[in-house]
């Protein structure tokens, strides 16, 4: 049994990712996979979670019939389809049986209100589309199915014929519909008009009413809270926005917007902190790229890189953040480049546990990033950089290996095509190791030599996996003479950390940031490291 927020300061939140969300370019979820967000979108505590339409394709009728045999503990699973066919009653209508066939407590029932798609779309009279919305809100309600009823196009057919739209909601009341949307389907409405419209919606219907917009003008969130300012009880949307076109209004910002701006209640007392996890599970299950950029959930929402805005946060966290990031199970970051201050380095250091001592030893490393950024190096996404150049302040730190010299080989030989070879000559403490080893490429032969040198001394390194190699040529009109720039993502089966370099020669670029890398990773076991310097020297 659903528990459900209720009261005159609460939102209800419809979700309808796993239908209006799919219709997505480039999103096509498997019925396990819509199974496995609605799950998490019950945990965050949504009042309706939209399935789907059971009479458009056989996964959704999956869906529904392995829903029905879930346990749900905040949200209504909630079936989508149309109203009957123009000539046809609803108890013979084959898109109105499935809705029955999916089990679900609520159905949403969609239906036109624009006069242009009840002329050009349906082909039919403006009598005979009032008669299939009541008739079809009306059959569903006899059959012990709550009804929601969607307005589609709403402020467009009000804006062409006010009265008729009017007349189209009345329709659906009658028919014992809970609750009317007003949808924004084509997303071209102003806030102001939303608004505007819906006060007037308010006036006349005395019955309780939401708001359903799209992103085509960029406002399908502020259309959404211009609508529950004029006394929208409903709320539907999708998670991180998308949908169709440019997408739906975004739950993830409409959410905190009501409860922490508005003081509306959503979601059960707690779990507005899950926010930033579920859409980041939705996006992962989704096979998205993240938004790094999206509001509240976002992973730079709360990234903070101008020098200035450091150095005021750290004297006030709340000088340059609207709220706190906990709030929504976010957290506040700091991004060093070459627009930063020493604070920015200072916070970075207190974030990894380094020790700086006298805060102007800062100045030094902060002058050198400046200098490498100019040179091509970008250190906003290579962190782990950052810190080993933080590490080196410290006086009693001691690189677990400094580099002596390197040699690679590239040759086209006759009977075994390409062949790469590296050679790297490295100390270790008072020892010096000298190794060889081929590899697929340049840097693949460097790695594997690197390596080849340290495991030994150092059997840990066996556990890291280089992941990700990326190359940006940052000057392309020098041609083979531009400056390349170099990130590498390493991980352990704990962490994953990125470090980068920069130069007119890849590999002396690629091993600037390969270097970096091993040189982090190792420092993550620094006891370990330290006994084993020591007994090297002894």
């Amino acid at each position: 049994m659903s528990k459900q927020l209720s009261g005159p300061d609460v939102v209800q939140v419809y979700d309808t990712t796993l239908r209006d969300g799919t219709q997505r370019e480039g999103i096509s979820l498997s019925c396990d996979d819509k199974l496995r967000i609605a799950r998490r979108l019950d945990q965050l505590g949504v009042t309706f979670i939209e399935g789907g339409w059971p009479g458009s394709n056989p996964k959704d009728a999956e869906f529904f019939e392995r829903a029905r045999e879930m346990e749900w503990e905040h949200a209504l699973i909630t079936a989508f389809g149309s109203t009957c066919r123009a000539g046809s009653q609803p108890e013979d209508d084959a898109n109105i049986q499935a809705l029955l066939d999916a089990g679900t407590p609520v159905c949403t029932l969609v239906g036109k209100t624009w006069t242009l798609h009840v002329s050009d779309v349906l082909r039919t009279t403006p009598e005979e589309n009032l008669r299939m919305i009541e008739a079809s809100t009306a059959y569903l309600v006899e059959q012990g199915r709550r009804v929601i009823y969607d307005a589609e196009h709403f402020f467009d057919g009000y804006k062409a014929d006010p009265a008729y739209a009017m007349e189209t909601l009345k329709a659906a009341i009658r028919g014992k519909a809970e609750s009317v949307i007003l949808c924004d389907t084509n997303g071209g409405t102003m806030p102001w008009e939303i608004e505007e419209i819906s006060t007037k919606v308010a006036e006349e219907i005395d019955h309780p009413f939401g708001i359903h917009c799209h992103n085509d003008s960029e406002l399908g969130v502020a259309n959404t809270l211009a609508a529950v300012c004029a006394g929208a009880m409903q709320v539907q949307g999708t998670i991180n926005g998308y949908g169709e076109r440019c997408g739906n209004a975004n739950l993830c910002a409409i959410i905190p917007d009501l409860e922490i701006k508005m003081k509306k209640g959503c979601l059960p007392e707690g779990h507005l902190q899950h926010l930033t996890e579920v859409s980041r599970f939705v996006t992962e299950v989704a096979n998205m790229q993240p938004d790094n950029h999206m509001a509240y959930v976002g992973r730079s929402a709360f990234a903070h890189k101008g020098g200035i805005h450091v150095a005021a946060i750290r004297r006030n966290i709340d000088s340059y953040q609207h709220i706190d990031p906990a709030l929504v199970g976010n957290e506040m970051r700091v991004v060093v480049s070459e627009l930063s201050g020493r604070g920015n380095l200072i916070s970075k250091a207190e974030e990894y546990g380094i020790e700086i001592g006298d805060p102007d030893r800062i100045k030094g490393v902060l002058d050198e990033l400046k200098q490498l950024e100019a040179a091509g190096f970008s250190f906003e996404a290579a962190e782990a950089s950052v810190v080993m150049m933080l590490k080196r302040l410290d006086e009693d730190y001691r690189r677990p290996f400094e580099l002596v010299d390197y040699t690679v080989y590239v040759e086209h030989r006759r009977n075994r095509g390409m062949v790469t070879e590296a050679t790297v000559k490295v100390k270790v403490g008072d020892e010096t190791v000298h190794t060889a080893s081929e590899g697929n490429g340049p840097v693949n032969a460097l790695d594997n030599a690197l390596r080849k040198a340290l495991v030994p001394l150092y059997p840990v390194l066996a556990d890291f996996q280089l992941v990700d190699y990326k190359v940006r040529i940052l000057n392309g009109t020098d041609g083979t003479a531009a400056t390349t720039r170099v990130l590498i993502d390493t991980q352990n089966a704990h962490e994953r950390w990125s470090t980068v370099g920069a130069s007119t020669n890849i590999i002396e670029a690629s091993w600037h940031a390969l270097v970096d890398s091993i040189e982090y990773g190792l420092t993550l076991h620094g006891e370990k490291i330290a006994e084993k310097m020591a007994a090297v020297e002894a």
